[in-house]
Parts: structure tokens; sequence; C-alpha cells
């Protein structure tokens, strides 16, 4: 069975965020960057599925030279090769964008199944699954907690609202979208990561593409403190404590 995981490289959680000059995408040249978690648990699905079926597990991203990080270290914990899908726009570009890059790298490939993480946790957009299942011309599920082969097929659970789970049957080839903590994280071994240094990374050009969508103006949440007093009579301060938190604050439901 031939698994393909897309994986991205973001910024780490505790780094602290400030826009470039043109206010158009984030100061990054001096960030430090992990793999995408929602991504880590799609790469841990594909790896457990190795070990039961057989085949192997080819780990995809797409970004600039730094992003061969994030592939090293997903070879490290199992996979058996990479594709570096280059370009230096990859990085800040829109789902549709990332999505016909990665599918001119994995097509080639044929795999029987490709999986990705849910979202990612810079841009969350949520859709480079999506769009990336139909560039390569075969059906998907999102929000996926449990994956099993049956028989040449697929038997998936996703989540739904309000604590509710749907079962589906799916055939193959297919691409799925992973929750976040579906299973437990494995982590690079010495051994794993002596292993990676001799396991292939290939370069694929990406192909020219128009962005749908652009950042226009970026910024960081302010902080805000402001304090209010209440004055007159207990009963009538208490009514328009209620109201402000209500109306004003909407932190009180009507």
């Amino acid at each position: 069975m031939k698994i393909v995981v897309c994986i991205k490289q973001v910024v780490t959680r505790d780094w602290q965020v400030r826009p470039d000059e043109a206010r158009t995408w984030i100061r990054d040249g001096d960030a430090e960057f992990e793999m995408n978690e929602p991504d880590a648990y799609a790469l841990e699905a594909a790896l457990r599925l190795r070990e039961a079926q057989g085949g192997e597990v080819i780990a995809v991203s797409a970004g600039p030279a730094r992003v061969a990080q994030v592939l090293r270290e997903a070879l490290a914990r199992g996979a058996d090769r990479a594709l570096h899908v280059e370009g230096d726009g990859l990085a800040r570009a829109d789902a549709l964008v990332v999505a016909d890059a990665l599918a001119a790298a994995i097509g080639p490939e044929s795999p029987d199944l490709v999986l990705t993480g849910l979202q990612s946790d810079d841009m969350g957009f949520g859709q480079t699954g999506v769009i990336l299942a139909e560039r390569l011309g075969v059906p998907h599920a999102t929000i996926i907690m449990d994956v099993q082969v049956e028989g040449g097929a697929l038997r998936v659970k996703r989540e739904l609202e309000g604590g509710w789970f749907q079962w589906l049957q799916m055939p193959l080839p297919a691409l799925l979208t992973i929750q976040s903590g579906i299973n437990q994280l494995r982590y690079a071994t010495l051994k794993g990561i002596m292993a990676a240094k001799k396991k292939e990374i290939r370069a694929v050009a990406a192909p020219a593409a128009q962005p749908g969508q652009q950042v226009v103006d970026l910024r960081a949440p302010e902080k805000q403190k402001q304090t209010r007093m209440i004055d007159g009579a207990p009963a009538d301060a208490a009514r328009e404590l209620v109201r402000a938190l209500r109306e004003d604050a909407r932190v009180v439901a009507s």
C-alpha cells in the first residue's frame, strides 16, 4: 500500500508573531519552525497503516529550502522517502496554489491513499486537502478519527458536531484529512535520525500558479484593558452590570 502524507512546516506556537514591514506576512527570518501538529497525526496514521498493511510511506512538503527540516523529521519517524516541492512563495500561498503544487508532485506517484492534517496551525484554511482530492480526482473524507482497511477499501470514522460520529465506506484510492489527537504520536529515535540521513528527499519544481486570494493587511491582536465604574443604588447598578455584560461585552446569553 503506497501512502502519501502531506506535511507543512509552521512557526512554533510559542514564537511571538510580528508582521513584516509590508504587513502582508510575518517576520519569519528569525523564527523557529516545527511540523504542523495535525500533519504529525496524519503521519502517525500512515505509519500505523503501513505496519498493518505493508507498503511505503512518502512524506511531501511544499515550500522554501527550510522545509527539508520537517521532511527529515518525518523520515526519522519512519517515512520511507520524501518529496520536496520547491517554491519560496508556497509558505504563504493560499490553499488553491498549495494544492496544485502538491498534486503535481503526488500525481505521478499514483498513491493508494493520501493523508493530510485537518488544517494548518498558521493559516488554518482547512481546504488544502479537499482541493487536493479534487485535483487528484479521488474521493475524500474530512475530520477523520479512525482509519481501517477492509478488503481493498476503507472504513473511516468522521467526527461530527455535538459529539456525534459517522462511519463511511470508501473505495481506494482516496484522500483523508486527519483530526488531531486520534493516536499517540511516536518521536524520532537516534536510530531513526541516523537512518533518515540515508533516505531520499527528491526535489520537485512547483508549477507556475496564480493565487486566488492574497493577504492585504496583517496585524497582531492588541492587548486592551478597560475599567468601567458603575455608580448608583445597588439594585440599579446590578441591572446595569447585567445589561453591560449581555449587550456590551456579550459574555452573558440573552
